[in-house]
C-alpha cells in the first residue's frame, strides 16, 4: 500500500484559511481516487472531497464552494484549499489513496488536526 503523510493542519481563526496536503511514497498518477475525510471525535468519519484521475471532483454540501481538493502528479501530492473556515470545520482531516475506482480506500494517512476558533 502506498503510504500517505498529511500535513498542514493548525489552529485558525473562523474566516480563515488553510492548506493541507498529503504526500504519497510513490507516484500518484495510478491512483484512480485520492480523497480527504474527515472525523470529529465520537463520530463517524465523513468524506469531504474526492478526486479521480481525469480530474473530476466531489465535494460535501457543507465545504462546496469553500474547500478545493487538487493533485499534483509530478510532486505526488494532494492538496485541500480550506477557505472561509467555520467551527464546525473543526476535525482531524485524514488522507486516503486507492486505485480502484470504489470500494474502500486501502491507504490512509495518519490525520492531522484542524481546528477552527469563533
Amino acid at each position: 500500500q502506498v503510504q500517505l503523510v498529511e500535513s498542514g493542519g493548525g489552529l485558525v481563526q473562523a474566516g480563515g484559511s488553510l492548506r493541507l496536503s498529503c504526500a504519497a511514497s510513490e507516484s500518484i498518477f495510478s491512483m484512480n481516487r485520492m480523497a480527504w475525510y474527515r472525523q470529529v471525535s465520537g463520530k463517524q468519519r465523513e468524506l469531504v472531497a474526492i478526486t479521480f484521475r481525469g480530474d473530476n471532483t466531489n465535494y460535501a454540501d457543507s465545504v462546496k464552494g469553500r474547500f478545493t481538493i487538487s493533485r499534483d502528479n509530478a510532486k505526488n501530492t494532494v492538496y485541500l484549499q480550506m477557505n472561509s473556515l467555520k467551527p464546525e470545520d473543526t476535525a482531524v482531516y485524514y488522507c486516503a489513496a486507492d486505485r480502484r475506482f470504489a470500494g474502500d480506500f486501502g491507504s490512509w494517512g495518519q490525520g492531522t488536526q484542524v481546528t477552527v476558533s469563533s
